[in-house]
């Protein structure tokens, strides 16, 4: 179960009069997905006083000149515009259409005006590189869906980014990994607000838990940032991933990349944000994942097919990542998969299994005091002094 530690690094704003509470503007831009777009409008838009839940003021603001075009070509006119935004005391960014190419500068002032009045930001998935554009996120924790996690953390170093929590609280901005996240941090929100049992009543409404406990890091897979396609190190990427279940170390890939360790160190971080150590034993844990998920080898052959020295490395790291043994997490995985029952189906397709069952750090929400890395984080750093094969 997540615990509820948010903590801004400076003095909160005062609202400004001209904004309430109680509206939430949400700023949508054409080539937006209408999946993401939608959940604000679903949380925060329908009148569900009946169940319990206190009413929002919706205000959908067209974030640049329409029409808004969306997934499957369709068109959408929004009733307001930027100017909307100046009443508003909750912002949400649900996404943004391409994380290479610049937000609107219009649509970043009126954000920048929106915080510094005391508005609380949202970007949800994708929109955390909106916010990060206008400058919210410097010298802050945030995330957002794990594959994008390097490239927001290359292009924006001062950001903290950590692609391992559903959402992150920084007090005035907010931000969530991928769709299912942001019903989530929406919840988190209602819950901020009003409370537990408003939260909840939401929930039961929307047909999905109250609060999700683990984070996305258990979806991490291969993926790298689009950027790493065109270069020299995509290679050596390609053949470390072949060669999981060999014992090799990051001298290796050096070697094989001509360059120095040193060299390849700078250059892989560069790519993608995280130490290739750290990448090479987070690969070697989701392949491990992998294994205990689908196949019936012991945990001792699991290591060895994953590249670990032992079988105690292998759990050293599976917990220090998932916070699990692999045994139990074996166990978990299986105990909850659907079994045939539509209703249990349904629920786990919502809530994978592991997720539930699984223990874990504290919560969603960045504990006061709590050190952050500089760059991507997508595994944990290894022990120090340590340079062999894990």
């Amino acid at each position: 179960m997540s615990q509820d530690h948010s903590a801004a690094p400076e003095a909160a704003r005062k609202l400004s009069g001209r904004r309430r509470r109680e509206v939430v503007a949400v700023l949508l831009f054409s080539g937006g997905p209408i999946f993401e777009s939608s959940i604000p409008l679903s949380v925060f838009g329908i009148d569900r006083q009946d169940a319990g839940v206190p009413r929002y003021r919706l205000l959908v603001c067209a974030g640049e000149d329409g029409p808004l075009r969306t997934t499957g070509g369709l068109e959408l006119s929004a009733p307001y515009g930027l100017e909307a935004i100046s009443r508003a005391g909750t912002v949400v960014v649900p996404a943004w259409r391409s994380i290479t190419s610049p937000p609107p500068p219009e649509a970043l002032d009126a954000l920048r005006r929106a915080h510094e009045e005391g508005a609380r930001i949202v970007g949800l998935c994708t929109g955390a590189f909106v916010l990060a554009a206008a400058g919210l996120l410097d010298g802050r924790p945030a995330t957002t869906h794990w594959m994008y996690a390097p490239t927001l953390a290359k292009r924006y170093p001062s950001v903290h980014v950590d692609p391992r929590e559903l959402f992150v609280d920084d007090g005035d901005v907010l931000t969530s990994a991928g769709t299912a996240a942001g019903i989530d941090l929406c919840l988190h929100i209602v819950r901020t607000d009003h409370g537990t049992e408003a939260a909840g009543a939401l929930a039961r409404r929307l047909v999905v838990p109250p609060r999700r406990s683990g984070g996305q890091e258990r979806y991490l897979d291969r993926s790298l940032p689009e950027e790493i396609g065109a270069d020299p190190l995509a290679e050596v990427v390609a053949w470390a991933l072949e060669h999981l279940h060999e014992q090799f170390d990051v001298e290796t890939l050096a070697a094989r990349a001509y360059m120095s360790r040193r060299t390849f160190d700078r250059r892989f971080r560069s790519l993608t944000g995280s130490a290739p150590l750290q990448w090479l034993i987070t690969q070697r844990v989701l392949q491990a994942q992998r294994l205990l998920e689908t196949s019936d080898y012991s945990v001792d052959e699991v290591a060895g097919r994953c590249g670990f020295r032992s079988p105690v490395a292998l759990r050293g790291h599976f917990r220090r990542q998932l916070g699990s043994s692999p045994a139990a997490y074996r166990a978990a995985y299986r105990a909850r998969r659907p079994q045939g029952d539509g209703a249990t189906a349904v629920l786990d397709a919502v809530v994978p299994a592991q997720a539930q069952t699984l223990p874990r750090r504290p919560g969603h929400l960045l504990e006061p005091g709590k050190p952050t890395s500089d760059a991507y984080t997508g595994g944990r750093p290894a022990l120090p002094g340590q340079r062999s094969a894990p």
